[in-house]
């Protein structure tokens, strides 16, 4: 872990700090914003799921409020059009999500914060643990870990876990807990080392 440490800590001292405090700022300012803004977030992060980040945000963009508005069957034409690789799974995931759409303003300010990604997993279609961190990262929480493939790598890379051939809940949380003891070491909140550690792994800060 010291090695990942060290390389975190040069990553700080350079231009990409100021890169991912304005990628964080960017998320808290989105926590405000209302139920369709919100709901328009969660489901870019439906499409993530097993698809390029940096296309499901050229998605997002180009489909906007049609998320909330269109039906079923229009959001998979749409999803497919753009290139979507689940186009009907996803298109069904976001339909069926849609009735929770006017909760999302009032579950993300409970109190108990490890009952706000419970409600998610449980209560919205095509939204696991990672999905479901991905998304309230997006929306300005800072102690949620996205544990996806590049993740998976870097920390086995480092030696830090050894790489699972499947993530179940409970290894879920098991990784979870090395990043946010890799995150008190460095200093940064699991929002941010997020970032560092998306960057180490392709040289970009996303979202």
């Amino acid at each position: 872990m010291n090695d990942l440490i060290a390389k975190i800590e040069q990553l700080k001292k350079t231009n990409i700090k100021q890169k991912v405090n304005q990628r964080i700022k960017q998320f808290k300012n989105i926590n405000k914003k209302s139920n369709d803004e919100l709901f328009k977030e969660m489901c870019f992060c439906m499409l993530t799921a097993n698809f390029n980040a940096e296309k499901s945000i050229k998605i997002q963009n180009e489909i906007g409020q049609c998320f909330i508005t269109d039906s079923k069957e229009q959001l998979c034409n749409k999803l497919r059009e753009y290139g979507h690789r689940f186009p009907n799974t996803r298109a069904y995931y976001i339909h069926q999500s849609q009735k929770c759409k006017n909760d999302l303003s009032r579950i993300v300010n409970f109190h108990d914060k490890k009952a706000v990604r419970e409600w998610i997993v449980k209560n919205v279609k095509g939204l696991g643990y990672k999905e479901a961190s991905h998304f309230l990262r997006n929306i300005g929480f800072d102690d949620y870990a996205i544990i996806d493939f590049h993740i998976i790598d870097i920390l086995s890379s480092y030696h830090i876990i050894n790489k699972p051939k499947t993530i179940t809940k409970n290894k879920y949380l098991e990784i979870e807990e090395k990043l946010i003891d890799l995150a008190k070491k460095t200093n940064l909140t699991l929002a941010e080392l997020d970032l560092y550690l998306w960057y180490m792994e392709t040289g970009k800060i996303l979202k």
